[in-house]
């Protein structure tokens, strides 16, 4: 043995090169080995990225939405379904000090998603909601402050003393918030059935109610229980508006549009309305005038009406957009059956963001009653953003 390693190391001494190869052996060995660690290494680290990437995502603000709103859907739907309310009793809200359960006998918030589904439904439909200024509020009235002047200014000079200006006058509107209500009711056979969905349900037949009756309030309201709709405010021509009244264009006939130029009432609409609102404005009628109207050609014979290019884009009239409202008053001796305007300036609707709803098995037996409730006001707060066109000579 000690012979052969001997000789080994003549042959090496003999072969210069055997040497290199024995070492670049050996370092190839050791750097596969270090690779193959390496490999590992970012694989473990790879797979630990992805399982805190995964917790990370279970964790995001929407994921923790809908798990927070989980409980409160399933206690809804047991309140509405069978009255028991145990599981509404005491369920604290994410993020507020309120339960779920309201003073006395009031009733219970409805869940987010079925509050969801019904303002939706509010926002979608034809009322003036949909250009008006909607704001949320947590208190039982509030308060719109308008600055309806400008500061004063002046130019100076360098020897002349500066003279005072005028001051702006600012306008507090209050708008109160009403309650408004809806009683839908159904059997309780119907909600013992597992397929019927009692959440849809609801949400629709109280979407229903509250869009009939906001509709309506919002354009022809007293303010008496109820928001101060459009056509309340005291109307005079628009060459003697001031402050706290809406100005109106006569249609230049006493029944109906002029029979002659009948278009001229429109365009005079149009302009009668200040520069600075104009850029925003809506036209808003009902159906019956909308007919009338967009029968309407200038001295070229072209329309003034005109359809929108995409299926959900309002149609325009002269170049606004047109919502159609049905609770607008016809064209008929001394109405006002169009209204144009800066809306989102004009016309606030403040509501309570919670809806609440009361279950009754006992009233309309075999009936279960469901009496829903929440609060809403609206009023004009700029006068000078909207204007009428008045079915009158003069």
């Amino acid at each position: 043995m000690t012979e052969m390693t001997s000789r080994a190391g003549e042959a090496l001494a003999l072969d210069p090169g055997a040497e290199t190869k024995s070492a670049m052996s050996g370092f190839l060995n050791a750097f596969s080995g270090f690779q193959a660690e390496v490999k590992k290494s970012l694989q473990h680290q790879e797979e630990r990225l992805t399982m805190l990437n995964t917790k990370t995502y279970a964790r995001t603000p929407l994921s923790a939405a809908a798990d927070r709103d989980v409980p409160h859907k399933k206690a809804f739907g047991a309140y509405l379904r069978s009255g028991d309310d145990d599981g509404l009793r005491g369920l604290v809200l994410e993020g507020k000090a309120m339960s779920t359960t309201v003073a006395a006998d009031g009733g219970y918030l409805i869940d987010p998603q079925t509050a969801d589904t019904i303002r939706s439904m509010l926002v979608s439909t034809s009322s003036l909601r949909a250009v008006a200024n909607v704001v949320q509020v947590e208190a039982t009235s509030f308060d719109v402050l308008i600055d309806r002047s400008e500061v004063g200014s002046g130019w100076a000079t360098e020897a002349v003393a500066a003279a005072e200006t005028t001051s702006p006058q600012v306008d507090r509107i209050s708008i109160k918030l009403n309650e408004l209500s809806a009683m839908p009711k159904a059997s309780q056979r119907l909600l013992d059935d597992s397929a019927f969905d009692v959440e849809g349900w609801l949400a629709g037949k109280i979407a229903t109610r509250f869009i009939r009756a906001e509709a309506s309030a919002f354009i022809n309201g007293d303010g008496v229980d109820k928001p101060k709709g459009i056509l309340l405010p005291t109307k005079v021509a628009n060459a003697f508006w001031t402050w706290g009244s809406l100005g109106y264009i006569p249609s230049g006939a006493a029944a109906d549009f002029a029979t002659t130029n009948a278009v001229d009432c429109i365009v005079s609409l149009v302009y009668a309305l200040g520069a600075d609102y104009r850029a925003n404005a809506t036209f808003v009628m009902n159906s019956k005038t909308a007919g009338a109207v967009r029968k309407m050609k200038d001295a070229d014979g072209r329309f003034l009406w005109s359809d929108g290019l995409a299926a959900a884009e309002p149609a325009r009239l002269m170049g606004y957009p047109v919502l159609i409202c049905e609770d607008m008053p016809d064209v008929a001796a001394n109405t006002f059956p169009i209204a144009f305007g800066d809306f989102r300036a004009g016309y606030t609707v403040a509501e309570r963001p919670d809806l609440r709803i009361l279950r009754d098995p006992f009233s309309a037996k075999p009936h279960v009653l469901f009496y829903a409730n929440k609060r809403v006001g609206g009023d004009v707060t700029d006068f000078a953003a909207i204007k009428l066109l008045k079915i009158a000579v003069s």
